[in-house]
C-alpha cells in the first residue's frame, strides 16, 4: 500500500477518490494571476502527484485566468482513467488580477465551455457552482438560476457532476431541491469549524465535503497552540492540521495545494501521520466553544 492509500476513499459522485487530493491554484503566477516564474517546475508537481497515487485535482479556469488549467492539460493529458477533475465557476479576473463575480447562467455556461476546452475534455467530473454572494464567509441569495444552468449542462452530458463553494445552509437546501449536489466547498479548518454540523448531516447522505483554507483565519493563541502539537509530534503546522482534518470526518477531502515538488511530498506524508489522543485533544480545543461560533 502507498502512503496516500492510507488516507481512504471516498465516493466523489459516481466515482471514488482519495481523500488526500491536490489544489492547483498555487499553480499559476502571484496572487493567482498570469502564469508560473517556472512553468517546468509546476508541470513537474502535477506529474509528482499523480505519481504518488493522487486521484483528486482541483482547479479553475479563473485560476491564472486558464493558467492552471493549460499546465494540467499539458502535462497530465491523456488524463489517468482513475483522475477525477474538479474545477470551479462563478468569477473571473479583471485585467488587474481583481476576483470579480461571472455569476449569470450565460456566464457559468461560457466558463463550463473555457474550463473544457482548456483541459481538453469532453465533460467535466465535477464543477462547483462559487456562490459569490459573499467573499470569505457564505453570503445569503438564490442560485437558482445558477444552478438550473449547471443542471442543463449537466443533462446535456458536458458535466458530470454538481457542487457547490462557499454557501450558507439555507442555499445547500435550495440547489438540493434543484439537482444531486456531490459535495460541498466552504472554509473549514482546526480553527475555523462553523461548518461542523453541516459536514455530519452531509457525511450521513454520503456527500463530500471539501475544506478550503487548512491554516486561513487563525488567531496568534490558535496558531501557537497548532504549532506546540506540531513540535510535539515532529511535523509541520501544516501537516498537524491537514491529518486533524483527515480524522475530522470520512467524508472530508483534502485538496492542499502548492507548487514545490518538495512540499507536495510532505502534504501527501500526513497519511501517515497519527495523531495520539493529547494532541486531538489540544486541537480540538483550538476553536471557540459553540455557543461563541
Amino acid at each position: 500500500m502507498s502512503s496516500i492509500d492510507k488516507s481512504s476513499t471516498f465516493k466523489l459522485g459516481s466515482r471514488t477518490v482519495k481523500r488526500l487530493g491536490y489544489g492547483a491554484m498555487q499553480l499559476a503566477g502571484p496572487g493567482v494571476f498570469g502564469p508560473p516564474k517556472d512553468p517546468d517546475a509546476a508541470r513537474a508537481v502535477l506529474r509528482a502527484a499523480v505519481a504518488a497515487g493522487v486521484n483528486h485535482i482541483d482547479t479553475s479556469d479563473y485560476y491564472g485566468p486558464h493558467v492552471t488549467n493549460r499546465l494540467i492539460r499539458e502535462a497530465l493529458h491523456p488524463y489517468p482513467d482513475d483522475l477525477v477533475i474538479v474545477t470551479k465557476v462563478g468569477a473571473r479576473r479583471g485585467d488587474d488580477g481583481a476576483w470579480l463575480p461571472a455569476f449569470t447562467p450565460a456566464e457559468l455556461v461560457q466558463q463550463v465551455h473555457d474550463n473544457l476546452r482548456n483541459l481538453g475534455r469532453d465533460a467535466i467530473d465535477v464543477v462547483n457552482l462559487r456562490s459569490m454572494f459573499g467573499h470569505m464567509e457564505p453570503g445569503e441569495g438564490s442560485l437558482e438560476p445558477q444552478v438550473t444552468a449547471l443542471a442543463e449542462l449537466q443533462h446535456q452530458g458536458l458535466v458530470r457532476h454538481i457542487g457547490v463553494s462557499s454557501v450558507t445552509r439555507t442555499q445547500l437546501a435550495e440547489a438540493r431541491r434543484l439537482c444531486p449536489i456531490v459535495c460541498v466547498q466552504n472554509h473549514y479548518n482546526v480553527a475555523h469549524r462553523n461548518g461542523d454540523a453541516l459536514i455530519d448531516g452531509l457525511a450521513r447522505d454520503g456527500i463530500a465535503y471539501v475544506p478550503f483554507f487548512p491554516l486561513g483565519g487563525f488567531t496568534p493563541l490558535q496558531s501557537s497552540t497548532l504549532s506546540d502539537v506540531a513540535q510535539r509530534l515532529g511535523v509541520t503546522p501544516m501537516q498537524t492540521a491537514l491529518a486533524w482534518l483527515l480524522r475530522r470526518s470520512p467524508n472530508v477531502l483534502l485538496i492542499p495545494g502548492t507548487s514545490s515538488v518538495a512540499h507536495l511530498r510532505e502534504n501527501l506524508a500526513v497519511a501517515d501521520l497519527h495523531l495520539p489522543q493529547d494532541a486531538m485533544a489540544a486541537l480540538d480545543g483550538i476553536a471557540a466553544p459553540a455557543g461563541a461560533r
